[in-house]
């Protein structure tokens, strides 16, 4: 008998050529459309940023928008009041989304960028040239506009461009010892930011969740939370999601946003499905503060295991037993699939219960074991996190509750 006959080799081929099967079918469905829905006209972006680079404050240039947080942060510290003010008024599209430039600048900034936004949907919308399917779209953009202009909403980025990213702060960022980050998964764009139907499988539901969660969990801690859409997520079940194209260059914006928060207020990253891809490819560039990484209903980190990430940051999983995730081939072929399955003894994570969660879109509804594992790990008080059952102990060597930082600086980390 050759090496070829043996059990571990035809177990291996057979992931394989399932995992082959899954990407064929994907190819035949939905993938090709994936792929086209994923593109994103460039021009209003490209124009925004041109004028930028050619604007100046009396003589001095304006920073590079992909200039580290901590530079962004000392030029912005260096300005007048009105010179900032002035800056978002001519550039809100780049002010509102510049990490490192002051929260409260760019929450004002993104008002700005929302306002000139909502006006160009309504006039799309009174476009008679426009299809059907178009003009339908044009009046679901102008809703979601004057929803996040709504009220008192802190919008921390704002992106129309092609299905358009967007990202909102639950709580007060400057002032928080506790900052959590949720990062969704597929099919997440400005449109589907937030719903009125199952609120809690959208990134505003999700956030403002954990938010309430964590503000019960520990009343007297000053928590935050980012509903984080700011990157291109893939369009449906298809090539995009198989890969970790998106991944990486959600990857770049999720270690940019964390290293441009405000203050000293330690980082935990919640990230569901592909938004846990992210997570992984990000893990090693994220900046010391991000002390948790917990990811839920995950089809891989592109890792094969904890010590494959890069990071120091706690690693948690959690999987519902009615997640159809668990279905999904976990390796890694060519550059298709995520690898090893986070929520397996080998991969070392700390493994948390989601009793209640109820499928792959429930991890944040409010009374299932996951939302309130996800509120103690978020504000560090990891004494009351429930470990998956039959795991052992997830909470070994690690206090309690742990200490956070005492007050907030206003700096950014380099």
């Amino acid at each position: 008998m050759t090496s070829f006959d043996t059990a571990p080799f035809r177990h291996a081929l057979w992931r394989v050529l399932l995992a082959l099967a899954v990407v064929l079918v994907l190819l035949m469905t939905t993938g090709w459309t994936a792929v086209r829905l994923g593109g994103e006209a460039q021009e209003p972006r490209e124009a925004a940023l041109a004028a930028w680079r050619h604007d100046r404050i009396g003589l001095r240039p304006l920073p590079d928008p992909s200039e580290r947080p901590a530079a962004v942060s000392a030029f912005f510290g260096s300005l007048s009041g009105k010179e900032r003010g002035r800056l978002a008024l001519r550039h809100p599209f780049v002010v509102g989304n510049l990490d490192g430039a002051p929260i409260d600048l760019r929450y004002r900034a993104n008002r700005i960028a929302l306002r000139g936004a909502l006006d160009a949907e309504r006039d799309r919308v009174a476009d008679r040239r426009l299809s059907e399917d178009g003009h339908r779209e044009a009046v679901r953009r102008t809703h979601r506009f004057e929803a996040l202009l709504g009220g008192d909403r802190r919008i921390l980025a704002f992106d129309p461009t092609g299905r358009g990213r967007v990202a909102e702060v639950f709580g007060d960022l400057r002032r928080a010892e506790r900052v959590s980050v949720v990062v969704p998964g597929v099919d997440t764009s400005l449109l589907t930011f937030q719903k009125t139907s199952l609120p809690y499988t959208a990134p505003v539901g999700m956030a403002r969740s954990l938010y309430r969660a964590e503000r019960e969990t520990s009343p007297t801690t000053r928590t935050a939370v980012i509903a984080w859409a700011d990157y291109a997520s893939p369009a449906g079940v298809g090539m995009d999601a198989a890969t970790g194209r998106l991944a990486a260059t959600g990857a770049d914006r999720l270690a940019t946003l964390t290293r441009g928060l405000p203050g000293k207020s330690k980082v935990a990253l919640f990230c569901h499905s592909y938004g846990s891809v992210v997570c992984g490819v990000a893990a090693r560039r994220l900046p010391d503060r991000v002390t948790d990484i917990a990811v839920a209903g995950s089809p891989g980190m592109r890792a094969d295991d904890v010590a494959g990430l890069g990071t120091r940051a706690r690693v948690w999983a959690a999987r519902d037993a009615d997640d159809w995730i668990a279905d999904v081939p976990y390796l890694e072929v060519g550059g298709l699939g995520h690898g090893a399955d986070p929520v397996e003894p080998e991969f070392g994570a700390r493994l948390v219960s989601s009793a209640d969660a109820a499928g792959h879109a429930g991890y944040f509804v409010p009374g299932t074991d996951s939302l309130r594992n996800f509120a103690g790990i978020g504000v560090g008080a990891y004494g009351q996190v429930r470990c998956a059952p039959g795991e052992g102990s997830c909470r070994d060597d690690l206090p309690l509750s742990e200490p956070v930082y005492e007050g907030s600086s206003g700096t950014v980390e380099a």
